[in-house]
């Protein structure tokens, strides 16, 4: 993976794409290259305003693109099996990538349409329903890959147990990288549970590093907070790598050939930079939290996997 870039980027022509989030920042990067190496891709985002946009734009910068938009809110489980439902219009009975994008980062304390602490419930949850939901479809698919987007601050800290939707006690940053080390667990229990069942699907991870997105913003944004917003505008634009650089070791971790599940996927050094195998925390790869956490979360969506291959 030395000095990888898009350039590197297999042809994709023919191949069904899902990237949540994907009308800013780092998912719009990423449907955007998919698409100009020739992959079919659904934009799926929660505001029809900004999806709209986000592929009007990106048919104005790849015209030949083959794209659309599709609604999915990951904060409501509801509208996560409502895109499920409605995909077979687009890809029939199967999935080639599925990129599990989309996040919120360092909210004021929210809660999801069911309940759920909103990073936790976004961050992970959702992306846990829709995964299953899909799972089929790419079980289905020979040489079928998930990416999931997590984040270096997964270091600030494991999952909690015993308090998922942070109901004792809430940090803001402390319940980012609960979400995000969940995000890590999430695929290194999937990638057991495939390699069970015998699939070849290869389920990784990535992340940005610093990028400059919309994320940083967000929180203090909806507090009002002008000049810790400012702060951190003056940081993005001094530190920050553009989502350009940001969205490669996803584009590396789905894409570049001979990819292993379970690998974590970022810049070189760790904040900007050609992809490589990135540090991780050591307990994102307990094999007990994994799995207990995966108990969880089919309790809270009430998703069941089936690894069953269709028609096996």
């Amino acid at each position: 993976m030395t000095r990888w870039n898009t350039s590197h980027i297999p042809d994709q022509t023919g191949r069904a794409v899902v990237v949540t989030g994907a009308n800013s920042g780092l998912g719009y990067v990423t449907a955007r290259e998919l698409a100009r190496r020739g992959a079919r891709v659904v934009l799926a985002c929660r505001s029809a305003e900004r999806g709209g946009a986000a592929l009007a734009r990106l048919r104005s910068e790849v015209p030949t693109a083959e794209a659309e938009f599709r609604p999915l809110d990951l904060a409501d489980l509801a509208s996560v099996r409502q895109f499920a439902d409605d995909l077979d219009d687009f890809c029939g009975d199967r999935l080639d990538l599925l990129i599990n994008n989309a996040g919120v980062m360092a909210l004021p304390q929210r809660t999801t349409a069911d309940g759920f602490e909103m990073q936790f419930g976004t961050n992970h949850l959702g992306h846990f329903a829709l995964t299953g939901m899909l799972l089929p479809k790419l079980l289905a698919t020979p040489g079928a890959r998930i990416v999931t987007v997590s984040s270096m601050l997964h270091a600030l800290a494991n999952v909690d147990l015993d308090d998922l939707n942070s109901t004792r006690s809430y940090h803001r940053w402390i319940a980012y990288g609960r979400s995000k080390s969940a995000n890590l667990l999430f695929t290194h229990e999937l990638t057991r549970r495939l390699a069970a069942a015998g699939s070849r699907i290869v389920a990784a991870a990535a992340h940005p590093g610093y990028a400059h997105t919309n994320l940083q913003t967000a929180g203090v944004r909806m507090e009002g907070r002008r000049t810790a917003e400012r702060l951190v505008e003056l940081g993005n634009r001094l530190i920050a790598q553009p989502a350009d650089g940001g969205a490669l070791g996803t584009l590396c971790a789905a894409t570049a050939p001979h990819m292993r599940s379970d690998a974590f996927i970022g810049p070189r050094n760790g904040l900007r930079g050609a992809p490589a195998r990135s540090f991780r925390a050591p307990w994102t790869l307990k094999d007990d939290t994994a799995a207990r956490l995966w108990t969880a979360s089919e309790e809270l969506t009430k998703v069941r996997y089936d690894f069953t291959a269709p028609g096996a």
